[in-house]
């Protein structure tokens, strides 16, 4: 039956299953093959908290959302018109989250007795009338997976791992998409295992042809390319992004860029990208432990090198008096805090803003730090190199705020060329010959910076470590004055940086009005789509997005002068609305949202009208 082609502007999928389904896999291949037909994706990964929760448990449900359109899109979608579920417990969790007549695919090996009892339901949703609002695509993707794989030797486990490659082949003919990218990707991933090429190809074609074969559903959709600016693009994730951004800014500024981490969720993968990238001058070290780590980071910082160091919240936690170490030794340094639902252990796998308050302030004395947040995944790049560009022009580590939904997410990127980066500006300590003045290593210039002094220059002997310093020649001090003098200086250095970083700009809407909506970190995509509803509406809304939070661009307090309202939405218990309250003495209002999920466009748009209109 020849099928009608119905052209879509905009989809939401969530692919969901057990942990060990190959969910994260399969949404990857359709984001990496959606965004090389052209169009502009977003994407949100869900992991399950335990390692290994029980199987077919709503514990141990894996899921990963993607919105794709020929449009732009900022955020992996709030409700999805395609739900993938492979077994009960994913429907479960996940059919909150499909709009009224959306489709299920389901995968009804999933469904028996076992894994229904597993997911607490007393009768199976598949039999009773709680999906009529919606089409249901019932197949039995374990069955027609292993009868394309009946004669290839496998075992019933590996048969059972290429389920998910049947299921992507029957959403790639549902939408329209080639098979080849996912193609390559098989055979490099299973270079030495020629007999598991063969196979997934084999289940990733049977997935195709049933969806075309079959009578399951009588339209094909199709989402044309989104027209984006020229360039040159690529999927990326944020972590990936964080890395890449890093060994940009040290090839800029003519370091070798040394990393030294502790695996922990979700930090991990920017380790494991920097550690192929050792041909561009970069060390990586994973070490035993967090303080190791940061402590290694400060010593190659002193060395003469880029010295960065990563976690999530409770890793900086263990990080704290070393940081401060650094931030008494006035050396370039970028502290990355990938932040997760806390506290302690908290949510490991789920998303959080609420490490803000810890970047400035979470150390013990006066220890003031830049700290820089990133917006999306992509924009992780530009972000870090800022961070990195401030800890060496600037001589101070800095705080690069990522967070778990940006980490794991993708959207396109397209990179810029190295004359399109800003140039980094490195000035080291030249050596003192004879006639020469004595090396004051704490004597600052115009802007309270003092000079990096490497290790082995001849003359530029001084003394380092954490007690407090004398001003100009970095003796030991202990003087009431000295102590108070170099406080004060290290954060007016601090406060300094404002000097040489961009002015505050509107993103969305007027200069001045009724509200302003003031967001960092990655509700920028879900803020973005709320203003333009709201303003395709009428209301008199703008919004401004932070990058820079210590210290704020010198024009901010002047930009929300302007408006009557403050609106700050965070995935927190409120953490920026107090700094914006303590420094612009401004009835900030805040949106707080903890649950470890991003928010929603309609979270946003009813508290913006909710103020507008009161």
């Amino acid at each position: 039956m020849a099928k009608v082609v119905e052209e879509k502007r905009v989809v939401t999928i969530v692919f969901a299953g057990d942990s060990g389904d190959g969910i994260q896999l399969t949404g990857t291949q359709f984001t990496n093959t959606s965004a090389l037909f052209g169009n502009d994706v977003s994407t949100f990964p869900n992991y399950p908290a335990e390692i290994r929760a029980p199987q077919g448990t709503v514990a141990g449900v894996s899921g990963f959302q993607l919105q794709f359109g020929s449009v732009e899109v900022y955020t992996a979608g709030d409700i999805c018109d395609v739900l993938v579920a492979m077994n009960a417990a994913a429907f479960k969790v996940n059919l909150p989250r499909l709009k009224k007549s959306g489709t299920i695919i389901i995968n009804t090996d999933g469904f028996n007795a076992k894994d229904l009892r597993l997911a607490g339901y007393e009768s199976s949703p598949l039999e009773d009338k709680s999906l009529e609002d919606y089409r249901t695509i019932s197949i039995d993707v374990t069955k027609l997976t292993a009868a394309a794989l009946v004669d290839s030797g496998l075992g019933k486990k590996e048969v059972e791992r290429s389920r998910n490659m049947f299921v992507l082949g029957f959403l790639y003919y549902m939408y329209n998409r080639e098979i080849a990218p996912t193609e390559k990707f098989i055979k490099e991933k299973f270079a030495k295992a020629p007999h598991l090429i063969d196979a997934n190809i084999k289940v990733l074609k049977a997935g195709y042809n049933f969806g075309d074969t079959s009578e399951t559903f009588t339209s094909r959709y199709n989402v044309k390319a989104a027209k984006l600016p020229v360039g040159t693009y690529r999927n990326i994730m944020g972590n990936q992004a964080t890395a890449l951004g890093l060994v940009a800014a040290s090839q800029k500024a003519g370091l070798d860029l040394f990393y030294g981490s502790y695996p922990i969720t979700p930090a991990s993968d920017i380790l494991h990208e920097l550690s192929k990238h050792k041909n561009f001058g970069v060390k990586t070290f994973q070490a035993e432990d967090e303080i190791a780590a940061v402590c290694s980071t400060i010593g190659a910082s002193f060395g003469g090198e880029l010295g960065v160091t990563a976690s999530s919240g409770p890793g900086i936690a263990l990080k704290g008096e070393a940081i401060g170490l650094a931030v008494m030794l006035e050396l370039p340094m970028v502290v990355i805090n990938v932040q997760r639902g806390g506290p302690s252990t908290g949510l490991p796998t789920k998303t959080e803003q609420a490490d803000l308050m810890q970047a400035m302030y979470g150390r013990n004395g006066e220890a003031p730090m830049p700290v820089i947040s990133a917006s999306s995944p992509s924009d992780c790049f530009d972000a870090a190199f800022e961070a990195c560009r401030i800890a060496i022009e600037h001589m101070t580590p800095v705080f690069f705020l990522s967070d778990g939904y940006m980490a794991n997410g993708s959207e396109p990127w397209k990179f810029p060329t190295t004359d399109e980066l800003k140039e980094i500006k490195v000035v080291h300590a030249k050596e003192r010959k004879q006639d020469d003045p004595e090396f004051l290593p704490y004597k600052r210039d115009e802007r309270l910076v003092r000079e990096w002094a490497l290790p082995g220059t001849k003359g530029l002997e001084h003394r380092i470590g954490g007690i407090e310093k004398e001003w100009d020649t970095g003796n030991i001090s202990y003087n009431p004055e000295n102590h108070e003098r170099m406080v004060k200086v290290r954060a007016a250095k601090v406060a300094r940086i404002a000097d040489s970083i961009p002015l505050q700009t509107i993103d969305s809407g007027a200069d001045s009005g009724k509200v302003l909506v003031l967001g960092w970190g990655s509700t920028y995509g879900v803020i973005k789509t709320a203003l333009k509803e709201c303003l395709e509406e009428g209301l008199e809304v703008s919004h401004a997005h932070l990058r820079y939070i210590e210290p704020f661009p010198k024009n901010l307090g002047e930009i929300i002068k302007k408006f009557d309202k403050v609106l700050i939405p965070e995935m927190n218990n409120g953490q920026l609305v107090k700094i914006i309250r303590d420094k612009f003495l401004v009835d900030a209002k805040g949106l707080n949202k903890i649950k470890g999920i991003p928010f929603s466009t309609p979270e946003i748009v009813l508290a913006i009208k909710e103020l507008a209109h009161a």
